[in-house]
């Protein structure tokens, strides 16, 4: 095809396709158009470098065909790895090796990849006659080469198997033979060099614990719920020696922007993956995603800190704490201005939470100019107005640093660009869980649905991008700021809405708190995500931050100013630090949208969250809810997820969380689906039968 310059045709530069079967193994097929210059007859590039359009040049257009592997058996996974084809998606590779221990362990991947060394040359046998060995054996030998050296020096952690790290002397065994004088090799032996070091000081720790040791669970024992009994609980928040508030607003926030960017650095990629944090709760699951738990406990130190300052100093009047509010306000636009979302998240969530949400005394005390600010921050975590939303300003963030790279003119030294940001990593948890939910790992005829693995892959590699541009902070420690952040006395929840109902007693309503609209949900754009999976190009970026994506926001969501205060009896709705027997407030958050199932006409499915009413707290589970379920079933895989026994299912009764402290109950054996309320969030609650009497649930109607 050919078209003058001046007249250029759009074309998409990427077309489905459709799909090719190979050998049990799927592929996607799309057609990638390439734009080429010819220059006008009797015209050379010898005038000018480089050629430019002119009226007399035609534009030609080169198709290439791009495949994409979407599902296949493990064995033609990790042969597509050193296949060299050169229709390959390039993205398979990366993809594998970030996803494959969601299906698979290191060890059996390297089993199918390493070949057999090969046999001893006898001695009488020249080196010439060697040299004519098949060149087939000796491309594939460069692949499993080249592969290797991209998984050791991407994704380090997979050789990590203490004490002797057999995975790892695996790849030094056949890189010592392979390519024995290569950089590959020498990555290996400096890796394991690191990895003895390190276990060598993990050991020394041990040995030598450090001199700080955090107060015990044990001191926090609940209080009754007397007034007298919660100022003596009061009373013993006072700390000696200096509070965190005593610290300026830049000190503050620096050291947690310190604390918060070498805990996201540690972060490894593959811990985020839905089928690894879902399991962190499981019985024997305690040392699952390690350097994940490591940012929640910091997120809930944080948001601690917050709800500790403001209610456990005893005896301020409502303008004393009303100048602790704003104190914290100015800390939170600080990390807004360091671009650390993690801190700013937590500052917000403590704010926004039931305890300190309630005060109207303390509220009304605060000025105009850091309210108007509260508000302003407040909004960047909302899903009301897509443009202000987290994940949309984490993206200008990112185009603000590719921007200024762009800009630096030839022959100059770069601008220094900001370091950071430091996400909100509940944000990519939510999305690789809701992924994780929403789409099968396996498909009809055992293959393994690599489609998943490309998206969450997509996730990840943002992770890993953020994660190299968190290394430009040049922050040094503060000893005081930090030992006083460690020190600081952690409320449980249930002691915080005490207390906070001590300092004021509960009202109708609370006209002086800022209004903020703080509801999180799950929008649309979960139902372009999914319908991807049927209707979209192979080749496209599903995790792009250009193209739709699921609004997601971890973290229960505060309750509305406009909601009355709840009963003594009932545990306070807010997304507030889980005491020692909560769980982090890292929990998916969905609305309901109803969603088509990908090659199943005519059924509808919206993604739900169940909670169950016993001892862990309000910790929730994602369940994908089809317009088939009754709620035995239902009820059946909530109890599932969450590890209790099967056969206790007719003992308990499904409530859908309703605005406004209130529950509907769904009847036994109705559909879930038609039966829950449309314009309610997907939040459910399981209780047993003989307490559902507690609450009193509402009629469908």
């Amino acid at each position: 095809m050919q078209r003058t310059a001046g007249k250029e045709l759009a074309l998409a530069p990427l077309q489905d396709w459709g799909e090719e079967t190979e050998n049990g193994a799927v592929y996607s097929v799309s057609l990638r158009r390439q734009r080429s210059q010819r220059l006008s007859p009797g015209e050379g590039p010898r005038d000018s470098q480089a050629p430019s359009p002119s009226a007399d040049a035609f534009l030609h257009y080169r198709t290439s065909k791009v495949r994409a592997l979407r599902a296949a058996r493990l064995e033609r996974l990790v042969g597509e790895l050193v296949s060299g084809d050169t229709q390959q998606d390039p993205s398979f590779v990366p993809a594998f090796l970030a996803t494959h221990r969601a299906f698979v362990p290191t060890d059996r991947v390297l089993g199918l990849l390493l070949p057999p060394p090969p046999p001893p040359l006898p001695p009488w046998v020249e080196i010439k006659k060697t040299e004519g060995q098949d060149l087939s054996f000796n491309k594939n030998l460069r692949a499993v080469v080249s592969v290797l050296g991209s998984w050791l020096r991407d994704h380090p952690q997979d050789f990590w198997d203490p004490p002797a790290h057999s995975n790892l002397g695996s790849v030094r065994t056949f890189l010592g033979w392979a390519a024995p004088l290569g950089t590959e090799a020498l990555v290996a032996e400096k890796l394991l060099g690191d990895f003895l070091e390190e276990a060598e000081q993990e050991q020394e720790e041990e040995e030598q614990p450090q001199a700080w040791a955090g107060l015990p669970e044990t001191a926090q024992t609940p209080s009754p719920d007397s007034q007298e009994g919660c100022l003596e609980e009061e009373e013993k928040l006072v700390q000696e020696g200096p509070e965190l508030l005593d610290f300026s607003v830049d000190e503050v926030a620096e050291q947690l922007t310190l604390m918060d960017a070498e805990l996201f650095l540690r972060v490894r990629p593959w811990e985020c993956l839905g089928s690894v944090w879902s399991q962190r709760d499981r019985p024997g699951a305690a040392g699952i995603a390690p350097t994940v738990r490591a940012t929640v406990t910091q997120f809930n130190t944080v948001t601690g800190c917050v709800l500790g300052s403001v209610l456990g100093a005893p005896g301020l009047a409502a303008p004393q704490r009303a100048q602790r509010l704003e104190k914290w306000i100015r800390i939170a636009q600080r990390c807004r201005e360091l671009r650390n979302f993690s801190s700013l998240r937590a500052i917000l969530s403590a704010l926004q939470s039931n305890p300190i949400y309630r005060l109207k005394s303390s509220w009304g005390a605060v000025s105009r100019e850091p309210l108007s600010t509260f508000r302003k921050l407040s909004q960047i975590f909302s899903d009301e107005n897509n443009h202000l939303s987290s994940r949309e300003i984490l993206s200008q963030e990112e185009a603000t640093d590719g921007l200024q790279e762009v800009d630096t003119p030839p022959g100059s030294l770069p601008s220094k660009l900001p370091p950071g940001p430091v996400p909100y990593l509940g944000t990519f948890l939510t999305d690789l869980v809701m992924l994780d939910t929403a789409l099968p790992d396996m498909l009809e005829g055992d293959l393994i649905n690599f489609e998943k693995r490309r998206k969450e892959w997509e996730i990840l590699a943002r992770i890993q991008q953020l994660q190299r541009r968190c290394r430009g902070y040049c922050l040094s420690p503060r000893p005081p700021i930090l030992a006083t952040l460690r020190a600081q006395r952690q409320l449980s929840e249930e002691q915080s809405y005490r207390i906070s109902r001590v300092i004021e007693p509960p009202a109708a309503s609370c006209p002086s708190s800022p209004r903020v609209r703080r509801r999180i949900s799950l929008t649309k754009r979960l139902s372009a995500k999914l319908s991807r999976e049927r209707g979209s190009s192979p080749g496209g970026s599903p995790g792009d931050p250009s193209s739709p994506t699921s609004s997601l926001s971890p973290g229960s969501p505060p309750s509305s100013p406009r909601t009355r205060d709840p009963p003594p009896r009932s545990p306070p709705a807010s997304p507030g630090p889980q005491g020692p027997s909560s769980k982090p407030p890292l929990a998916l958050t969905l609305s309901c949208p109803r969603i088509p199932v990908v090659g199943q006409q005519g059924l509808e499915v919206r993604v739900i969250r169940v909670s169950i009413n016993n001892d862990h707290g309000n910790l929730y589970r994602s369940i994908l809810l089809t317009s088939q379920d009754k709620a035995p079933s239902v009820v059946q895989r909530a109890l599932q997820k969450h590890n209790v026994a099967q056969p206790w299912a007719c003992d308990y009764q499904l409530f859908q969380v309703l605005p406004g402290d209130r529950e509907l109950l769904i009847p036994d054996n109705a559909n879930v689906f038609y039966a829950m309320s449309p314009a309610a969030s997907g939040d459910f609650m399981l209780r047993r039968k003989e307490q559902a009497c507690h609450t009193a649930p509402v009629s469908p109607t």
